[in-house]
C-alpha cells in the first residue's frame, strides 16, 4: 500500500500543463469552482492522481480513465492487469493520494484550522463516545484533534465507498495522539497517520488487516513528469 503527499503549490506554467492531461469532465468540474484558488487545487490534485496512476499502471497521465462507482468512488473505468484501487483528498495546499492492489483504500488529509464550536460539531456528528474524549481536552489541544479524528473517520468512510451512506456516528476511533485504529469491528483494517508537514492532519484507511504503508513524496517539479 502507497501513500503520496503532493505540494499543491504551483506555478501557472505547471498549472497549465496540469490541466491539459485532465478529461473534459475533469476540466468542466475544475470550471465551477468559483474562486480561482479552489480551481488551481483541483486540477493539480487531480494531475497528481494521474501521475501517480499513469506511473503505476506504465501509460501516460492523459490515458488514464476514471469513473465513478454509484456512491461516488472514482475507480479506474478501463481497468487492466493486476487491480489497482486508489483514493484522493485535498486540502489547502496539501493532496493525499493512496494506491492499493484489490484492498479498498480511503485517505483524508485536512488542514488544521481555527474552529470554535468543534465541541459541538463533533456532538452533531460523531460517536458520543469520540465527542465526549474530545471535550474533555484542554482549549488548545481541541483544533488539532478534533481534525486528526476527523481524518480517520473520513478515511474509512472514503475506503468504504458509502458516503453519506455511513454516518460517522455509527462507529469509533482513536483520538489523536493514540494510534489510529477502529474502536468497535476493528479486524480487517488498517489505519495509519501520515506525516503531512506542520499545520495538517492525515490518515490512511486500508480495508485488510496489518498493510504495509510505504510513504512517498511527489518531488518540486512533479508536473514535469506528466505526459
Amino acid at each position: 500500500m502507497d501513500v503520496w503527499l503532493v505540494d499543491l503549490s504551483l506555478s501557472l506554467d505547471q498549472l497549465d500543463h496540469c490541466a491539459q492531461v485532465l478529461d473534459r469532465a475533469e476540466r468542466e468540474r475544475a470550471d465551477r469552482f468559483l474562486r480561482p484558488v479552489d480551481r488551481a487545487r483541483f486540477i493539480a490534485s487531480h494531475a497528481a492522481l494521474r501521475l501517480v496512476l499513469a506511473e503505476a499502471r506504465g501509460c501516460t497521465s492523459s490515458e488514464i480513465r476514471l469513473s465513478t462507482q454509484a456512491a461516488g468512488k472514482p475507480q479506474l473505468s478501463e481497468p487492466t492487469g493486476s487491480p489497482l484501487e486508489f483514493n484522493l483528498s485535498h486540502s489547502a495546499a496539501r493532496a493525499l493520494i493512496g494506491l492499493a492492489g484489490s484492498a479498498t483504500i480511503g485517505v483524508d488529509i485536512e488542514q488544521i484550522r481555527p474552529i470554535p464550536d468543534a465541541v459541538r460539531i463533533a456532538r452533531m456528528h460523531f460517536a458520543p463516545d469520540e465527542a465526549a474524549a474530545l471535550a474533555k481536552l484542554s482549549p488548545d489541544a481541541i483544533e488539532a484533534t478534533f481534525f486528526g479524528l476527523w481524518t480517520r473517520k473520513e478515511a474509512v468512510v472514503k475506503a468504504l465507498g458509502t458516503g453519506l451512506s455511513l454516518p460517522l456516528d455509527r462507529f469509533s476511533v482513536t483520538l489523536p495522539p493514540a494510534a489510529p485504529r477502529l474502536l468497535r469491528d476493528c479486524t480487517g483494517w488498517t489505519l495509519a497517520a501520515i506525516e503531512a508537514g506542520a499545520g495538517y492532519a492525515a490518515t490512511v484507511a486500508v480495508r485488510t488487516d496489518a498493510a504495509a504503508i510505504r510513504h512517498h513524496t511527489l518531488p518540486p517539479g512533479w508536473p514535469d513528469r506528466l505526459t
